[in-house]
């Protein structure tokens, strides 16, 4: 395969809600040229790996087992197939329904973790081989809000740190709030909290690449958050609270996953029930947000997706597909580019890179 068809050959892991015993993680390929997916190879022996992370050097992949009784677990990636092996055994979360991780940028090696159904947040230690070591921090929300079904208790639903490392910012479903920590020696100490309208559901949180802003989506009342953000003692405010939804939709809907462009120029937000994903224009000046647009994800539930320069790819739990949109990194539009892969209850979607920048042979 000649430097440039390897350019063309985008490389993602997904993660899924799968058995231990059949494959639950993916090495997937996208052909950027014409948008097909295929995929390369399976992993088993995790249940439930449905939130998945490659680290910066794409040498190693974590995966949540989100299940009652959770766990965490750490993978070598073979730079030459892209196969990956365990790195040691499954570490408990001592939590329930971990469904979110994070790596903690910077010289100290830290995995970040969120458990939904309890309400824990962990903090590991990694060795200098990438397993993962003791657990460092664990922290367990309490409260709860409006919803009576859905907020009965705290539920943590991701957990991320800000790009220096100094900061963890913790959308908590349960009760209404983005908690701000400050990570200090492998712990995790509470620094505030900015409450949301109740009922909103906060459950996943980005941060622009200037550091000004950052954006959230909420699952219960079908809105996006814009922030101010300062970096120096990483306080938020909400300055914005906009519909993921057109305005004749009134069918039911789950706001899911959040992403920017790379450029920072546009957010995107996944709509499960609209099912599609939908693009907002960021004001560069104060971080607002405006000119939505909908895109059809081509499939049922898209619960998580990534956005490329060229591309967003889609993860539809509920139909068994990953689907690939073709963006416009001008205007950011997305239009569907008509291929689709079949995977078992696909929930996360992990780009590895081109080819050639992963270092795998195609």
């Amino acid at each position: 395969m000649s430097h440039g068809d390897r350019e063309a050959s985008y490389l993602f892991y997904a993660g899924s809600y799968a058995d231990s015993a059949e494959p639950g993680i993916y090495l997937c390929e996208l052909d950027r040229r014409t948008g097909e997916l295929r995929a390369i190879h399976g992993t088993d022996g995790i249940a439930n790996p449905s939130f998945v992370i490659v680290d910066q050097e794409m040498l190693r992949l974590y995966a949540v087992s989100e299940q009652t009784a959770g766990q965490v677990a750490g993978y070598a990636i073979d730079p030459a197939s892209g196969r990956l092996s365990r790195l040691g055994t499954e570490t408990p979360t001592l939590g329930a329904d971990p469904c979110h991780l994070a790596l903690r940028p910077g010289p100290e090696r830290h995995l970040l973790a969120a458990n939904y159904s309890s309400g824990h947040l962990n903090v590991y230690a990694l060795g200098p081989d990438g397993a993962l070591r003791e657990m460092t921090g664990l922290v367990r929300h309490e409260g709860g809000s409006v919803n009576k079904e859905r907020q009965e208790s705290a539920h943590a639903h991701s957990i991320v740190p800000s790009r220096d490392g100094n900061f963890a910012f913790v959308s908590d479903l349960g009760t209404d709030q983005i908690v701000a920590y400050r990570l200090e020696a492998g712990k995790l100490a509470r620094q505030g909290a900015v409450n949301l309208p109740p009922g909103a559901g906060p459950r996943h949180f980005v941060i622009h690449p200037s550091q000004r802003f950052a954006y959230g989506m909420n699952e219960l009342n079908n809105t996006m958050t814009a922030y101010a953000f300062d970096p120096a003692d990483g306080r938020l405010e909400a300055v914005q609270h906009i519909g993921s939804l057109p305005d004749d939709y009134d069918g039911e809907n789950y706001p899911a996953d959040i992403h920017l462009s790379p450029d920072g120029r546009y957010v995107y937000g996944s709509n499960r029930g609209h099912d599609s994903i939908v693009r907002f224009r960021v004001d560069p000046d104060n971080g607002r947000l405006d000119e939505p647009a909908w895109t059809g994800t081509g499939g049922s539930w898209p619960r998580n997706f990534a956005v490329l320069e060229d591309y967003v790819i889609v993860a539809n739990q509920y139909s068994g597909n990953i689907v690939a949109l073709r963006r416009d990194a001008e205007t950011g539009l997305l239009e569907p580019a008509g291929r689709s892969l079949a995977i078992g209850k696909p929930s996360c979607i992990e780009p590895l890179g081109t080819a050639v920048a992963a270092g795998i042979a195609r």
